[in-house]
């Protein structure tokens, strides 16, 4: 007779067994149409799990979180259904789900194409609307791989063979198709139909160049169709933001095959550049950081003794010289060990913030190369920060208040933070990482700050806490970090005279802001969409001529505006003056000043916005004032 909790801790009395969607029913029928499986006891079973003791038990339908990734997850074994239905002979591998969606990879004899990918989608539709029941069942372990040899499904039988061999495995079955899974499930294909199949693609079986090519098909699933429609809505507007095509329409770097990951900057990418450089460096300077530069390649002994020869041998671009091997510098922190060493540090010196624009390399797989966003070659506002145990809370606290100052400053309010603890592949002992953690929640916790947990995520040398930014269309970037390293000073001989006159070791807090300048102005340029604020324009001004007449005139404006640092162009080309504004409007100009006969005449200008208003006739006083407020107020 088993007794059920509900979250709200009502209890339902039965008098036997009884399935999750029996309970749903029990309560109503509305709730049961809509009960899509439960968290039984903590864990996330099927709507048909039978329940035969007392449980807690909470249902999930399409407004829980959980609900979402059971959806896709079961789309995902709609799409291998439709496939299997139009392409009898079609091989199903394996079928995740992904970030935003979910893939299945298939072995079909020929390339499937767009015409196949739209019947593969309708199918799917017709299945939906059939409402299919789906119903779990047991195999042990060599039974599966006899069933699934018999249907003629090679990879799945492979797939199955690897595992244990005393296991028993779940299948779930809808209509004439069955496939292997953990679940859980919908409880039909009715419950599906927010869904949308996007491309095909090519995937080695199991991800090995040296096997056999797959056809992987993705496709994206959403709890109903407005969800959906917002969600290819934001792809619409990330494929129009893409700063790749506006680097190149806007003419601000390039990239090429002789430099795979790296960055050709021209004049206005490398204008954009060296202003977010130069905005960190003046905060730093204020905040109390000694701006230093460490050597582009180190012998490898360093780099084995800091613990990152062992972590990212793989990454690490070498080179060799005179009987020794020397790593490219992957990053900053133990050549700022090196400086912090040179010379007996108190516990008055404490504590030491050295900062460097440090640029590295890291040999990243060309597969996940992808425009500024990952790169081989980048710049890090990188900083750390040597002190005493009890300064890390002070430090945390004044870094976290720095980096909402710079992060308003960008345009950026909306900030996700979570603290990543110790992962399993990590250096120092256990005693080491309790404090660490434990000192960057209370920094949180002290600031009221709301964050949640990444168990497991934390660098090899410490715990972080990471600072992510959500942009105008919803996608969220991983920007700033803070990192408490209780061993990397220790490992690399790092020391302080303590008020005692004993030698201690300093904590070291690893912290960055932006993180790379590279990715954080791909991630700007897509935000603005090239339409950057006046501060950080890398032309801020055009200078157009109506006729041949006014071009000293309007180099006089030029020259005074250029006198007082605003970064200004000037186009005096017999060009109409129409095509004149048309072209720099589309290279998203913020300001175009007009001079004609009136201008010249007047010793005024005509000024013209980026964001559509006409200014009209202005002295070049009163619009350099405006000019000067609005890069002041950061705009």
């Amino acid at each position: 007779m088993p007794v059920i909790t509900l979250p709200d801790g009502t209890q339902r009395v039965f008098e036997q067994p009884v399935t999750v969607m029996d309970v749903a029913r029990a309560i109503g029928s509305g709730l049961a149409k809509a009960t899509l499986a439960g968290r039984v006891d903590g864990q996330l079973l099927d709507s048909s799990t039978l329940i035969t003791q007392d449980v807690q038990l909470q249902l999930i339908t399409l407004k829980d979180e959980e609900s979402l990734e059971i959806i896709r997850h079961s789309t995902a074994h709609l799409l291998a259904q439709a496939v299997k239905h139009l392409f009898p002979s079609a091989q199903v591998t394996i079928g995740p789900v992904i970030e935003n969606g979910f893939f299945y990879d298939f072995a079909y004899e020929r390339a499937f194409s767009a015409d196949d990918l739209l019947a593969i989608e309708q199918k799917m539709q017709q299945l939906v609307a059939e409402d299919i029941p789906l119903s779990r069942s047991v195999l042990p372990r060599d039974a599966a791989i006899a069933f699934f040899k018999n249907l003629g499904e090679a990879y799945k039988a492979e797939i199955i063979e690897s595992i244990p061999s005393n296991e028993d495995l779940s299948l779930y079955a809808q209509g004439s198709f069955t496939d292997l899974c953990r679940g859980p499930h919908v409880p039909s294909t009715g419950k599906l139909g927010a869904f949308k199949l996007m491309k095909i693609a090519g995937a080695y079986w199991r991800g090995n160049s040296d096997n056999e090519m797959l056809q992987r098909i993705y496709g994206t699933a959403w709890q109903d169709k407005k969800a959906l429609n917002d969600y290819l809505h934001r792809l619409e507007e990330a494929e129009k933001r893409d700063h790749r095509k506006l680097a190149k329409t806007l003419d601000y770097f390039h990239m090429q095959e002789e430099a795979p990951g790296m960055v050709f900057w021209h004049e206005k990418g490398w204008a954009i550049y060296q202003q977010i450089e130069q905005y960190i460096r003046d905060k730093l300077r204020v905040n109390g950081y000694a701006e230093v530069k460490t050597p582009q390649m180190v012998d490898r002994t360093l780099w084995e003794k800091s613990g990152h020869w062992e972590k990212f041998g793989d990454m690490i671009f070498t080179t060799h010289s005179e009987h020794r091997d020397y790593a490219i510098k992957p990053m900053n922190c133990p050549c700022h060990v090196q400086i912090y060493n040179q010379g007996l540090k108190s516990y008055r010196d404490l504590p030491i913030r050295l900062a460097e624009f440090g640029s590295c390399h890291r040999n990243e797989p060309s597969g996940t190369l992808h425009g500024l966003m990952r790169v081989r070659n980048f710049v890090q506002d990188d900083a750390h920060i040597f002190c005493t145990e009890n300064q890390i809370q002070d430090e945390v606290a004044v870094f976290i208040d720095l980096l909402f100052d710079v992060y308003k400053d960008f345009g950026f309010e909306d900030v996700i933070i979570k603290l990543s603890t110790r992962p399993e592949n990590r250096v120092g002992d256990d005693s080491v990482w309790d404090k660490a953690e434990q000192a960057l929640e209370l920094a949180l916790n002290t600031k009221g700050l709301a964050w949640d947990l990444q168990p497991g995520e934390g660098a090899f040398y410490g715990p972080k806490i990471e600072f992510s930014l959500k942009d105008c269309i919803g996608r969220v970037w991983q920007c700033g970090t803070i990192q408490v390293d209780f061993s990397m000073p220790s490992r690399l001989g790092a020391l302080y005279i303590a008020e005692d006159g004993s030698k201690q070791v300093p904590v070291m807090l690893h912290r960055a802001i932006l993180g790379s300048l590279e990715r954080f102005i791909g991630i700007l340029i897509e935000q603005h969409a090239g339409n950057f604020p006046l501060w950080l324009a890398p032309v801020q001004v055009m200078v157009l001529n109506i006729a041949d007449r006014h071009a000293e005139y309007a180099h006089e404006v030029m020259r005074l505006l250029e006198k007082n640092a605003i970064r200004i162009k000037i186009d005096v080309r017999n060009e109409k003056i129409g095509f004149k504004i048309r072209e720099h409007s589309m290279q998203r100009t913020p300001y175009l000043v007009i001079i004609g006969d009136k201008e010249l005449e007047n010793q005024t200008i005509t000024v013209r916005s980026q964001k559509g208003d006409d200014l009209g006739s202005l002295s070049i006083h009163e619009f350099l004032e405006r000019l000067k407020q609005e890069i002041e107020d950061k705009q």
